[in-house]
């Protein structure tokens, strides 16, 4: 339920966003880019199975059993951002991709031309 009202914030930014893009721009072509590098971004966040991925890598082919399941449930009051802090690799690699992707976004969409 909590991702379902991340996701559907997420999408209200991104349209946001987009209405800027395209009042600053007058470009369909970069709002469309915007569109579709922010769809990607947020399902690059919200989409993966997090309790599948969180367990060590050699269980991976296998399913999530029920205890691993149960035994991944946050606290009720837990943050959800407390699912990085387990991998702090996870959290410099989404930082350097989602940087370099922003910064090239920003520099396309910022160029007059």
């Amino acid at each position: 339920m909590a991702t379902d009202a991340a996701l559907k914030t997420c999408l209200l930014w991104l349209a946001a966003v987009i209405a800027v893009v395209g009042l600053s721009t007058h470009s369909a072509l970069k709002m469309l880019l915007t569109y579709i590098l922010g769809v990607l971004g947020i399902a690059g966040v919200l989409l993966p199975d997090w309790d599948y991925f969180n367990r060590h890598f050699s269980r991976w082919p296998h399913p999530v059993t029920a205890r691993e399941r149960a035994a991944l449930l946050p606290h009720p009051h837990a943050s959800p951002f407390l699912r990085f802090a387990s991998s702090p690799l996870r959290v410099t690699a989404y930082a350097a991709i989602y940087g370099y992707a922003i910064y090239r976004w920003w520099g396309y969409v910022s160029d007059s031309s």
